[in-house]
């Protein structure tokens, strides 16, 4: 009990909540009343979407969901302090106090899924729990090596664990398990506070992210038209890319030089050992394009252009390992197809010869899937104006808000992002947080398109389904990334060998060495 100088007791906190307070009755008639007007507005508002014939059968349950249960806020007009503070607060989460959370176990399950893609799994001390992903192709004990450093911890000090274990991050895969911590981070916070992860970004530019699909390598003209009918009249894609390289004519007499001595150079996934072709960096292999070759790939982009036409922006990948000179050589060759962009045409850490590149053509370049973070990568591109649009994979980039930084820094230089992705449907939600929240956003790949099973590994929560006609959905309804686990499909679709499914990690609960960067 708590005696106040008006000599008033009661047993809630402050001098304002006492019972026979009567400027607190005064207040609370007032606020009841404008609740009561706004709740009458609002049920109207509800019913007429639930009548229109258009709105959608799960749109509708939902909506029904949202009625005020039990007693109306009107209805608490003759009602005590006491009941009315009860009744106003009853839905208040008190199992998820966000000041207390506490990390208490790092789980990992590993998907055969682009090759191999782990999830993990961060565990907390009140049962609530964030999902994240290392990257397709990473090990995750990239991401398990990092337990040790945040155990204990506030999941929703996001900044500051972020400062503890970038170190532990870098380009390409490396940065794997750094970011996959940091989705499972802002997943975790956005369910503490019951808010989609977009709104702990800032908010959101749009409520739908437009997708780029890939085109498969079909020869057979009528066979590719019809694949190209299915991707951009069935699945509703506004956005395509391809896989135009030196592979497309490697098998040409005359169309390469110096390509027998790497093999044949088929392609940048040729990276059986250290000094195989897929290893080595562009300008010291010497492999060069002929005008014979250049004519072969002219004729391939124009067999895709003839089936999706212009309206479609259509962007190109996967070119091959060779110098700055071929690259302009060949980008001039493909100006008339008008590409949205071309990428990695050279090593991301090359700046002035992706000056010199964008410099010397017209159509837009592109680089960035494999940037950890944004001063030790993206912003020397971005100062020297050297690329026209930055495409993180937030795998890699440093994660949600890092990413984002990326894009807003990009923006104030004029330049565009675009968002690589190859993984699950927990790093695809994660992008598309981070795309609804960036405002020089133009496109995410969605690289599974032909997987049946992809979208069935996770089951969304909110009202909502992930993907509609070639755009992703942003989850408005659902707190954190939106998405739950589909345990069965994901136990469906393990990696062969792999360590089980969330299975304890008690082995990386304690650090052994010290961390410090500086003296």
């Amino acid at each position: 009990m708590e005696v106040t100088g008006d000599g008033y007791t009661s047993n809630l906190p402050g001098p304002f909540f006492h019972t026979n307070n009567k400027p607190m009755k005064d207040l609370l008639k007032n606020v009841i009343e404008k609740c009561r007007r706004e709740d009458e507005m609002a049920s109207q508002l509800r019913q007429q979407e639930i009548d229109h014939p258009e709105t959608s059968t799960k749109r509708r349950d939902f909506l029904k969901k949202t009625v005020l249960g039990g007693l109306s806020l009107g209805g608490l007009m003759g009602a005590s302090i006491e009941d009315t503070m009860a009744h106003t607060t009853s839905k208040v989460n008190r199992y998820s106090n966000p000041s207390d959370l506490k990390i208490t176990d790092m789980r990992v399950a590993v998907l055969r899924n682009v090759g191999r893609t782990p999830i993990i799994r961060i565990d907390t001390n009140q049962g609530i729990y964030g999902l994240g992903e290392v990257r397709d192709g990473a090990d995750e004990r990239y991401a398990l090596m990092l337990k040790s450093r945040i155990l204990g911890l506030n999941p929703c000090n996001v900044e500051m664990l972020w400062k503890i274990i970038n170190p532990f991050g870098g380009h390409g895969r490396l940065g794997g398990g750094v970011c996959a911590v940091e989705m499972a981070l802002w997943d975790l916070c956005g369910k503490a506070y019951g808010v989609p992860a977009w709104q702990l970004l800032g908010g959101r530019y749009r409520d739908k992210v437009r997708l780029y699909a890939d085109t498969p390598g079909i020869d057979d003209p009528t066979e590719f038209a019809k694949v190209m009918k299915e991707r951009t009249v069935d699945q509703g894609f506004t956005w395509l890319k391809m896989d135009l390289g030196i592979h497309v004519v490697a098998d040409q007499p005359d169309a390469l030089v110096n390509s027998k001595f790497w093999n044949g150079a088929k392609g940048q996934y040729d990276t059986r050992d250290y000094m195989s072709y897929g290893s080595t960096l562009h300008p010291f292999t010497q492999v060069q394009i002929t005008d014979k070759g250049l004519e072969g790939l002219a004729q391939y982009v124009e067999s895709i252009r003839n089936a999706v036409g212009y309206e479609i922006p259509l962007c190109a990948d996967h070119f091959g390992h060779f110098d700055v000179n071929n690259s302009i050589r060949f980008a001039r060759a493909m100006e008339k197809y008008r590409l949205a962009w071309l990428e990695d045409m050279v090593p991301w850490f090359y700046t002035d010869q992706w000056r010199t590149l964008s410099d010397a053509i017209e159509t837009p370049t592109c680089t960035g899937e494999d940037i950890y973070m944004l001063k030790n990568g993206f912003k020397p591109l971005i100062d020297a104006k050297a690329v026209d649009i930055i495409h993180p994979d937030l795998g890699t980039s440093g994660g949600l808000l890092e990413t984002k930084k990326i894009g807003d820094y990009a923006e104030e230089a004029g330049i565009a992002m675009a968002m690589h992705m190859a993984g699950s449907p927990v790093c695809f939600m994660a992008n598309v947080h981070c795309a609804a929240a960036t405002q020089n956003f133009l496109s995410l790949e969605h690289h599974s398109v032909d997987t049946p099973w992809w979208e069935d590994l996770v089951k969304m929560t909110g009202s909502l389904p992930m993907v509609t006609k070639g755009f992703a959905n942003v989850p408005l309804d659902s707190p954190g990334l939106g998405v739950e686990l589909n345990d069965d499909v994901m136990k469906e679709h393990l990696f062969p060998g792999s360590p089980g499914y969330f299975e304890p990690t008690p082995e990386w609960d304690h650090r052994k060495s010290w961390d410090r960067t500086w003296s």
